[in-house]
């Protein structure tokens, strides 16, 4: 976070999935707990955006989540907003450099993706965007200097996969 605090968000704990939140404080080696998610989620990602708040996107919350919600640091507390367009779990999130975020990938109910979808924090919506070539998750997506996102690896029906695309 930008107060150097870190926050670590769900989980699984071997029988149940989290709906905690937790804040570690490096400078002084504490964890302290911080209000409850509305959801319970693993497989899901946390971005800050560029006001500070945190965006929690999908996971599986017992079934496969399109769920997402955004954390206020200042506050401590936790809003839903708006809704992906698939659900989708083990995917990834980016945030580019006009402060949408880009996610790509993951699980589905329905199987493997390679949809792709941009949120925007001003109006709070998701828009479907190009798909990837390759269905994939476990994958990584990095935003480069240039502003494209170079997607790689992941898996393919449980099968690595070496490509990459931009």
């Amino acid at each position: 976070l930008k107060n150097g605090k870190v926050l670590v968000t769900g989980g699984f704990n071997g029988l149940q999935r989290l709906t905690s939140a937790e804040l570690y404080d490096p400078s002084i080696g504490t964890w302290t707990f911080t209000g409850n998610m509305s959801y319970s989620r693993a497989g899901h990602t946390a971005s800050i955006l560029a006001n500070g708040s945190v965006l929690v996107t999908g996971g599986r919350t017992g079934s496969f989540a399109n769920t997402t919600e955004l954390y206020n640091p200042s506050t401590e507390t936790w809003t839903t907003t708006g809704s992906m367009n698939n659900d989708r779990r083990d995917h990834t999130a980016s945030v580019l450099s006009n402060g949408h975020v880009l996610v790509t990938g993951g699980l589905s109910i329905n199987g493997f993706l390679n949809s792709a979808e941009i949120y925007d924090p001003s109006t709070e919506i998701w828009t479907m965007t190009n798909n990837m070539t390759d269905t994939r998750y476990y994958h990584t997506a990095t935003v480069l200097a240039d502003g494209q996102v170079l997607v790689t690896g992941g898996l393919i029906n449980a099968v690595s996969i070496n490509r990459a695309e931009l």
